[in-house]
């Protein structure tokens, strides 16, 4: 065509390098943009670490100066000097020292947890008490794995300068923590033999990483402190083991401030005075947030100018490549000379999308080669009964292209005998063949199934859509199982067992009914029977009780989430597999009943229940369960007090709800009339993620928060032009409206009237 002709693709070639121009210019900016906004986010973690360490080591210094403070203590002195047990015991000092140190567990939380040991009468001092008896003490407040014995010879009876022992578990009345221990021998020139006084504080590791806190809130990083040799201070978000392999990772430069590994940015800071090693990894995503906002602006706009760039290149080398395209056509004909031919333009576009046709169709074909492999994960992960809830199954099913919809049916286990110990390469070999076959007639058989493989001669089928009401289902199954091992064992001679459950009425129980398969297969073995084992004719007599630690937590972690209705579930599932499926003894059934008020007592014991008004009304119901009781009645005692339970938590979400929501009303009455006030600066008032502030006021208060902050700035708005103090425009700035004309639009859209008309209703 003649539009298509050299001269025209001269002119747009021109049209397209000038476009390109600018477009490099802004690339090369969008790069800047990118280098400085991750540069600034590097300085800004720098920066809040550094703080972090500078509190740190402003903390640890005031230890060491109570320290100090206590060698300069006069009733101390005195006590450290006297000769102690060869005389009569100085109560009064004793009494007076106590008093003294009881300030400094009281201001500084770094202090809370400390003891001082007088070696010539051997007694302890804290803050709560005193202890003649060393080992007393020892026995509430004590390292995990260090005996009293060596405890005293090692931290009170030898001399110690500014010594820190690295993090330690502690056990506090029974509770395990992990501690940092300060030790300084009194007086402060004790350098050899034995210390007349010995200053041990107690740091408790939660109160270190307090301090590093808002890294892993805010970036949801980790951190971790350690000594100049390398022992471990203080870690938060990661563990020990996470600790020691980035310690020994030859790729890591240890002394290098900041780095990316594992897809974090590490960022380390050494001590000048302590030597210690302060560590901060933040996620890349997170650290790269902004910068990927800027990426996301820069590509959009960049695309649409070039395209719209391009539109108008290809309009203008029409318009221009036209009259003299028919010129030259008129000279040509004159002349009667021929014009050249050149190559299609077209044949470089041809290729790039053939190319591209060919490429889509060998990744289409890669994604149906690997989707058997994700319907089979999803399968093995359904039986496992590894999610959590029907909306996580019914995502995972889709995304796997499974087409599991039905909410009843089946679960059966076929197992292919005769090979039983071998595993050759010869026999995998014929098994996997034997597998493909029998797994193929199963779907020709024409019903809805799902099935994975189970180790080498096993099969877990699904069978969908079969509705449990009648027995007539189980017949039918049963009849079509027994065909299909005649037809496998006539044909191929393979001879199979098939292990059927009881009915499942949602997708939640079928890794429940395949456990049920797996006992009628178990039970079939043991008996050496043949063809379709049901689970209803293979109860075991069973010497122990159904209740495995999996279960447990699971139990646990649902009543923790208040999560009543499901916590049911797993309560009834327990009690059918020990009560409808074992036929347990007296004594296996007092044993589960104890199980089970184990594990409520073990809730209870945690910090949120045993701090409730609840508390001691709940631990005696548990305690007054009887196990020679009929299992109903153990079974609404425990429905009551899980329903006690799970209404504490709901009422605990409401109330922190309610207050953090109120806080934000708070903060927005006070700040209103700042025109830069929004939901950033809303959320890092109250220090929670945007998005979850916006749902939460949204489902609270039943209005956007915008919205409540619009009505707040108009309600303050309609009370000042009630008066004639000041006019429209200085109210607009009051109420936080930079913009007067933005001011009388929101009022009008919320009050119906402009602010003019208001007023003067109000006068009138």
């Amino acid at each position: 065509m003649p539009k298509f002709s050299r001269i025209f693709r001269k002119f747009l070639i021109s049209y397209i390098i000038i476009l390109l121009i600018p477009s490099i210019a802004g690339y090369m900016s969008y790069r800047t943009a990118i280098a400085v906004t991750q540069s600034v986010s590097i300085e800004n973690n720098v920066t809040q670490l550094r703080k972090s360490q500078d509190i740190l080591e402003r903390r640890m210094a005031e230890v060491e100066g109570f320290t100090r403070q206590l060698a300069l203590n006069q009733e101390l002195s005195v006590l450290m000097n006297e000769k102690g047990m060869d005389e009569k015991v100085n109560l009064y000092g004793i009494w007076k020292v106590n008093n003294d140190i009881k300030a400094f567990s009281q201001t500084n939380d770094f202090l809370q947890q400390f003891y001082i040991y007088l070696n010539n009468y051997n007694v302890l001092l804290t803050p709560a008490s005193s202890y003649f008896q060393p080992e007393r003490y020892y026995q509430s407040f004590r390292y995990k794995d260090l005996p009293a014995d060596e405890w005293k010879r090692t931290l009170l009876e030898q001399t110690h300068n500014r010594e820190v022992i690295p993090l330690k578990p502690f056990i506090t009345n029974g509770v395990q923590t992990s501690v940092i221990t300060y030790i300084q021998s009194l007086p402060l020139d004790s350098f050899s033999g034995s210390a007349r006084a010995t200053v041990v504080v107690l740091i408790d590791e939660k109160v270190i990483s307090s301090l590093l806190s808002d890294l892993k809130d805010q970036y949801g990083g980790w951190s971790h402190i350690s000594d100049a040799q390398g022992h471990t201070l203080s870690l938060l978000g990661m563990n020990e083991a996470d600790a020691a392999k980035l310690a020994s990772d030859n790729s890591f430069d240890q002394m290098k401030a900041s780095q990316f590994y594992n897809d974090d940015l590490v960022i380390t800071i050494r001590s000048k005075t302590t030597g210690w090693v302060y560590r901060a990894g933040i996620p890349r995503h997170v650290l790269m947030e902004n910068a990927n906002k800027i990426k996301y602006i820069t590509w959009s706009v960049t695309s649409s100018a070039l395209v719209v760039g391009l539109l108008v290149g290809l309009w203008q080398a029409y318009r221009n490549s036209t009259p003299m395209h028919r010129l030259l056509n008129v000279m040509k004909e004159q002349f009667g000379k021929d014009a050249a031919v050149g190559r299609n333009e077209y044949d470089f576009l041809q290729g790039n999308i053939s190319n591209m046709i060919s490429n889509n169709k060998r990744l289409e074909n890669e994604l149906n080669r690997q989707l058997p492999l994700i319907r089979d994960a999803f399968l093995k992960r359904l039986i496992a009964g590894e999610f959590r809830s029907l909306e996580e199954i019914a995502a995972a099913a889709e995304q796997a292209n499974t087409g599991l919809e039905a909410n009843t049916g089946y679960t059966s286990i076929l197992q292919i005998k005769g090979y039983s110990g071998m595993d050759n390469v010869e026999i995998l070999n014929e098994l996997s063949a034997a597998r493909f076959i029998m797994k193929q007639t199963v779907q020709d058989l024409g019903w809805l199934v799902h099935m994975t493989d189970l180790g080498a001669d096993r099969v877990v089928v699904i069978f969908e859509g079969i509705a449990s009401a009648e027995d007539t289902p189980n017949q039918e199954i049963e009849r079509i199982l027994n065909e299909l091992a005649e037809y496998l064992f006539a044909e191929y001679k393979i001879t199979i067992i098939a292990a059927m459950s009881n009915p499942f009425t949602t997708v939640m129980e079928i890794s429940h009914t395949y456990e049920q398969a797996k006992q009628a297969l178990e039970y079939a073995l043991h008996m050496n029977r043949k063809g379709v084992i049901w689970f209803s004719d293979a109860r075991l007599e069973s010497d122990t009780y159904y209740y495995p630690l999996d279960i447990e937590l699971r139990f646990i972690s649902t009543i923790r989430a208040g999560d009543l209705e499901e916590a049911r579930r797993i309560l009834d599932a327990i009690i059918a597999q020990n009560i409808e499926n074992r036929e347990l003894s007296i004594e296996m059934k007092h044993q589960l009943v104890g199980e089970l008020k184990g594990t409520f007592l073990k809730l209870l014991y945690q910090k949120t229940f045993q701090e409730s008004e609840i508390y001691e009304v709940v631990k005696n119901r548990v305690t007054d369960i009887q196990a020679n009781e009929e299992m109903d009645a153990i079974r609404q005692d425990i429905d009551e007090i899980m329903a006690s339970l799970c209404g504490l938590i709901a009422t605990k979400k409401n109330d922190h709800h309610n207050k953090t929501v109120e806080q934000v009303m708070t903060y927005i009455g006070e700040m209103y009339s700042d025109p830069d006030l929004n939901l950033y600066r809303v959320a890092e008032k109250v220090e929670r993620p945007e998005k979850y502030i916006s749902n939460l006021f949204k489902e609270v208060t039943g209005m956007n928060l915008s919205d409540h902050l619009e009505q707040v700035r108009m309600d303050q708005a309609a009370n000042l032009l009630k008066g004639d103090t000041y006019t429209v425009d200085e109210i607009a700035a009051r109420v936080g409206y930079n913009s007067s004309h933005s001011f009388r639009r929101a009022f009008k859209r919320v009050l119906g009237v402009s602010p003019s008309s208001y007023r003067q209703s109000t006068t009138e």
